[in-house]
């Protein structure tokens, strides 16, 4: 009966059910409050900075928050997901869209590695070999 007792409390031990928010934790008025937003300024206010801008194109501002799910030994899961896109245009904001779990594609993650086009593959003795004379001795400062 304590085996029995003392299994099933290492089992439960691995049963930790939390959830970690990640990214931008978004108010539940926020788009309310943003349809009164005409600057950057008024933005970076309401909002905060972006995570991540576009570098080509238009200018878009991104923000983006998810539930992290520990569920014990099951695999981690996303929910909740969010993303603001806020387009801009030098200091004045065009537009805004607000994309949940509904309106995102399904990206699944594949094992494995991403061949690299033109990469040069080297062992390890080629690499060793390759490396010799690339560093400066300590204290030289070179």
């Amino acid at each position: 009966m304590k085996k029995l007792f003392l299994f099933f409390c290492v089992l439960l031990s691995g049963c930790t059910f939390q959830t970690k928010h990640r990214g931008y934790v978004f108010p539940e008025n926020l788009e309310t409050q943003l349809k009164s937003v005409k600057t950057v300024a008024q933005l970076e206010e309401k909002v905060g900075s972006p995570q991540a801008r576009t570098i080509f194109g238009d200018e878009v501002w991104i923000y983006y928050g998810a539930d992290e799910n520990y569920r014990g030994p099951l695999p981690l899961k996303y929910d909740n997901k969010k993303v603001l896109l806020v387009w801009v245009d030098e200091k004045n904001v065009d537009q805004f869209k607000f994309l949940s779990d509904k309106d995102l594609p399904k990206v699944s993650v594949q094992e494995g590695e991403t061949d690299i086009p033109a990469a040069i593959e080297l062992n390890a003795l080629e690499e060793l070999f390759n490396n010799i004379g690339r560093f400066s001795p300590a204290g030289l400062g070179q």
